[in-house]
């Protein structure tokens, strides 16, 4: 697939002894979300931080077969880790802002990486505060404690802290699971406009949610990837049976 940003080939993962993904292969558009559906302890959460390699820091781990994105070999022990984390951000299923002040969060990754000037950080913190609609509500309050923001508010500053260093995919981890339905639908709302600007990979436990808001599908069951498709084709038309039983409520 020539727009593919993610591409696996025969992708094995182990945590120790336990074959935690199986022969996995799959290719993830650019500029889509792509959802990751499947009961709990299907893979579909170490799939996503094998996409980052956040899975190196569980010892005894360990990848086989290819995995590229965006044109790196994952697979590989010459992988520039830091390197990649700066084109893939990860947002986590609990909100969990530094405690430091809501401008301070938003700065973190770029003084990380090395960037001090007071006017450029200033000009990223509005622009990733806009990007998750929240500049109105915080411009006056930036040097406030970001833990007391409410849980929608710090699961957006946690998107937006994600977005300022201007990553390519953005990988989001159950990021509802924790909010109710009001702020889940901010979230989704969020989910599509930013979808033009990055490539958005979600794991998901609702499959209304993943419904709703992606272009692709993967079902996910015991390790391996059943079946990935259009979100269309895999909720109207699937083509195995596993994923119908799954769908259906047959199953999970």
């Amino acid at each position: 697939m020539s727009d593919a940003v993610v591409t696996s080939r025969g992708l094995d993962f182990w945590y120790g002894t336990f074959h935690a993904l199986k022969n996995i292969t799959i290719d993830i558009e650019r500029s889509r979300v792509t959802a990751l559906i499947g009961p709990s302890g299907c893979g579909k959460s170490t799939l996503l931080r094998v996409f980052n390699r956040m899975c190196d820091q569980v010892p005894g781990a360990r990848l086989a077969g290819s995995l590229q994105v965006l044109g790196r070999e994952l697979a590989g022990k010459s992988c520039d880790v830091t390197g990649l984390r700066r084109e893939v951000g990860m947002v986590f299923q609990q909100p969990n802002p530094f405690p430091m002040s809501i401008f301070d969060n938003l700065v973190f990754g770029l003084r990380l990486a090395g960037t001090n000037d007071r006017e450029t950080l200033e000009r990223a913190v509005e622009t990733s505060l806009e990007a998750v609609g929240l500049w109105g509500a915080l411009k006056d309050r930036l040097h406030a404690p970001a833990i007391g923001l409410s849980a929608d508010f710090q699961q957006r500053l946690c998107i937006a802290r994600a977005v300022v260093i201007r990553p390519s995919i953005l990988l989001m981890d159950e990021p509802c699971s924790s909010l109710d339905p009001v702020a889940t639908q901010h979230i989704e709302e969020l989910i599509l406009r930013l979808k033009h600007e990055y490539t958005i990979i979600i794991v998901t436990h609702s499959m209304q949610q993943a419904a709703r808001i992606s272009d692709h599908t993967g079902y996910m069951l015991l390790g391996e990837l059943v079946e990935f498709d259009a979100t269309a084709t895999i909720f109207r038309q699937p083509r195995d049976k596993r994923t119908e039983d799954y769908i259906s409520g047959k199953f999970g």
